[in-house]
């Protein structure tokens, strides 16, 4: 285990709160899955979700270790060639779904052969924010214009967007929101950013009256997410709100320190208890005082991603920090705010805890390029202590053998072995 953890490169505090946090998951998550075993086998044994769920992790911690030992730079010319192939992925996704625990397919495609279901919207968003950096990075030195942004940046952008807001706009919105922050970080241009702002809004507007006009043509999510927002501001009743009021319910069950765990009775009345909604279990059964935990562990996370950040020693390795490091803990508040009904439901899972194998692999995915980062830095911070202690060593060295020359100087040099200058005249004499 010493030597296990010795290999992991990297800032090891990252490492330990994605360790603690996936350690943790194995607790809510055995609870709020019996009620899919009940439904499901007929029985409330989650042991096979939970083995599962176990079997996801180690591969989502493999994913990270293999990816950190990649130098973060290589990333920076995968994106570009890596961005079209997203494309076709989405596009294959939005038209060939298939259905998903009753859920829309567009959001999902099934990897051919293995059976494995991947949401490739969190690839999209990973390729993105990699992509934005680069292009950041690589402009620093040259005046940003308009017009080369809007064709090299934006149009990219607005592509991918366009491809993932009919089946999930939560997702939309949320990539949409972190390139803007992305951009606003690299110190792109104030005034172009709020164009886009606008033409971003407008271009939402549009798409929802085209969607209204012909909902045919769009068969797909648009409807969904149209009348969850219409909900939420109307309070008008339905299937969300079921489930908001479940998790409130969960939530109001806890008190400070909870039921205990394993005893949450919500678990068996919410849908999407393990996933969507498994903050609102994880504070019935752990109280308010689970509840912060998890909440404080995610804010310490994001503190260390943004010194890691400011550690990194170039442009682009601050921009994926923050790129990809800052949207994990912007969707872990948000599927906590739809837990308390500060935001409409989304479908954004809780990154590391959540169960479900795409999401955690692509979390871990971004987790494994942060810390190829931070250990790019950590390898800069060895050669210069291995610089400095050569250089010491060296010094010692010269000292040593100065001072052994002044030591024999001094040995072969008396005053009985001094010639008598006056020897010559005394001779004559």
């Amino acid at each position: 285990m010493k030597e296990l953890i010795t290999s992991l490169k990297g800032d090891k505090v990252i490492w330990a709160f994605v360790a603690l946090l996936a350690l943790f998951s194995f607790m809510p998550v055995f609870s709020a899955s019996s009620n899919l075993a009940y439904m499901r086998h007929g029985s409330g044994n989650a042991l096979t979700y939970l083995l599962k769920h176990g079997a996801q992790v180690l591969i989502g911690f493999y994913i990270i270790y293999k990816v950190h030992r990649i130098p973060y730079h290589y990333f920076r010319t995968i994106s570009k060639y890596l961005l079209p192939v997203v494309w076709i992925l989405l596009a294959y996704t939005l038209l060939k779904g298939t259905v998903i625990d009753g859920a829309n397919a567009s959001r999902w495609i099934q990897i051919p052969f293995i059976g494995i279901t991947f949401q490739t919207s969190t690839l999209a968003a990973i390729v993105l924010f990699v992509f934005v950096a680069r292009y950041l990075s690589k402009k620093r030195e040259t005046p940003i214009t308009f017009k080369n942004s809007l064709w090299e940046l934006w149009t990219p952008v607005f592509i991918t967007l366009a491809f993932i807001l009919p089946a999930n706009l939560s997702t939309a919105a949320l990539i949409f929101s972190m390139v803007i922050m992305l951009v606003f970080i690299g110190k792109y241009p104030l005034k172009y950013i709020a164009v886009i702002l606008g033409a971003g809004i407008i271009s939402l507007l549009f798409f929802i009256l085209v969607a209204k006009a012909f909902p045919d043509a769009f068969p797909n999510r648009v409807d969904t997410w149209i009348a969850r927002i219409d909900n939420f501001t109307t309070d008008k009743p339905d299937e969300d709100d079921y489930q908001i009021e479940k998790a409130k319910i969960a939530i109001a069950s806890g008190g400070i320190y909870g039921l205990g765990p394993g005893k949450s009775v919500q678990k068996n009345f919410l849908p999407q208890s393990s996933s969507d909604f498994i903050y609102a279990i994880i504070v019935e059964e752990y109280g308010l005082f689970g509840g912060f935990l998890v909440l404080g562990m995610y804010l310490l996370l994001l503190f260390r991603f943004v010194v890691a950040a400011h550690k990194a020693n170039s442009l682009f390795g601050k921009l994926v920090v923050v790129g990809l490091g800052f949207p994990i803990i912007f969707q872990a508040m948000t599927n906590m705010a739809v837990a308390v009904e500060l935001l409409p439901v989304t479908g954004q899972t809780l990154p590391l805890i959540s169960s479900g194998g795409s999401s955690i692999w692509m979390t871990c995915i971004a987790l494994g390029i942060i810390l190829s980062v931070t250990k790019k830095e950590e390898e800069i911070a060895e050669e210069q202590a291995e610089s400095m202690r050569r250089d010491e060593a060296l010094q010692k060295l010269i000292d040593k053998q100065i001072q052994e020359d002044e030591e024999a100087e001094q040995e072969g040099f008396s005053i009985e072995d001094k010639a008598n200058p006056l020897e010559p005249i005394l001779k004559r004499n």
